[in-house]
């Protein structure tokens, strides 16, 4: 299996945007889902967003409206855009393709 490889984490104020990004080698001709999760510091993890094959697109209540997930075929790599950021958004990031996770990517909100 072909870890997924999260990026694009950082510090960011609150209202502002950030865009994160999964990586998996091969992961158009594997056709499978890519999810999203994140997991606040010493809290759960939580389902965020979801992404099939097919582009079919799925969203947390927390985050609707707020975050985007898009999936670049030619690049192996789903994309997750988060508007408008609040404090309560703050966590590591994980994407998991075809039941492999990746190590996930910090997203840090504060003034």
């Amino acid at each position: 299996q072909v870890q997924p490889v999260e990026s694009g984490g950082g510090l960011v104020q609150p209202g502002e945007s950030l865009t994160i990004s999964c990586t998996v080698p091969g992961l158009t001709s594997k056709n499978c889902p890519v999810l999203w999760y994140r997991e606040p510091a010493g809290e759960r993890r939580d389902w965020v967003s979801s992404i099939s094959s097919g582009g079919r697109t799925e969203y947390a209540d927390s985050v609707k409206g707020r975050f985007t997930v898009s999936r670049d075929k030619g690049k192996d790599t789903v994309y997750l855009q988060m508007n408008n950021l609040k404090a309560e958004d703050a966590a590591l990031y994980l994407c998991v393709a075809c039941t492999s996770w990746g190590q996930g990517t910090q997203v840090t909100v504060s003034s």
